[in-house]
């Protein structure tokens, strides 16, 4: 799991004061960083941000688990951030575990999405939020992080079903944000710069796993997002 300190990666906040100001600034032409902040945080306008729905999933296959909103900070994405990567994580604990440190304001890190070895899927943060999982700030608001149940060092806990779910999960991820399916935009959480983890481990199959993503994204490309043929299907 990626640790982060709230000092690092806590959430922007920006007031009608901050706004004003930094709209004075940008005017002036004396502010270019104030205004590409303005640019990202429009959305905190009083009625401009986007409707959401309590419980609301934005995966069809996962449960609603909400984690602590210590350990995300709210945003707007893809309009404040542009999400290109999916990070690729191991738990080192069980699914429980995993759910009950997401939960726990004193974690100071989650991810958006946990997947069992049974292949049960969890949501626990909004893909519009920025989820403290991967240790670097530019990555957290970048991409989307995937928990998976067990521990690095046991190949037995990488079970056929959670590497299914975990595919379908990723492949649904890159059609929504057009995220291609590659090595470059599906990391590991030891890829992340700046981390001192080791997840997914050296018995994590990434030549499985993105063969198992690609055809996954194929057949959601074929069927639509609701499993029937899509209207742009040959």
């Amino acid at each position: 799991m990626g640790a982060r300190r709230a000092s690092e990666d806590g959430d922007r906040r920006i007031g009608r004061r901050a706004l004003i100001v930094g709209g004075v600034a940008a005017a002036a032409g004396t502010a270019a960083l104030a205004r590409d902040e303005l640019a990202r945080l429009w959305w905190r306008v009083p009625g401009v941000e986007k409707p959401r729905e309590p419980g609301a999933v934005d995966y069809a296959g996962a449960r609603w688990v909400a984690a602590s909103d210590a350990n995300w900070r709210r945003a707007d994405r893809p309009d404040d951030f542009g999400v290109d990567m999916v990070i690729v994580h191991v738990t080192q604990g069980s699914f429980d575990s995993a759910v009950r440190a997401f939960q726990d304001p004193g974690h100071k890190a989650a991810s958006h999405y946990i997947v069992g070895q049974d292949g049960r899927v969890a949501q626990m943060i909004r893909e519009l939020d920025v989820a403290y999982h991967a240790g670097n700030r530019d990555y957290n608001e970048r991409s989307v992080g995937i928990e998976h149940e067990g521990f690095v060092d046991r190949p037995e806990d990488l079970t056929d079903e959670m590497y299914e779910a975990s595919a379908r999960l990723t492949a649904r991820i890159c059609a929504r944000y057009d995220i291609p399916v590659d090595r470059d935009h599906i990391l590991g959480h030891v890829e992340v710069p700046g981390t001192d983890h080791t997840d997914p481990g050296p018995h994590w199959d990434w030549d499985r796993y993105m063969e198992l993503v690609r055809r996954a994204r194929t057949e959601q490309a074929r069927t639509g997002p609701s499993g029937s043929p899509s209207a742009t299907a040959g």
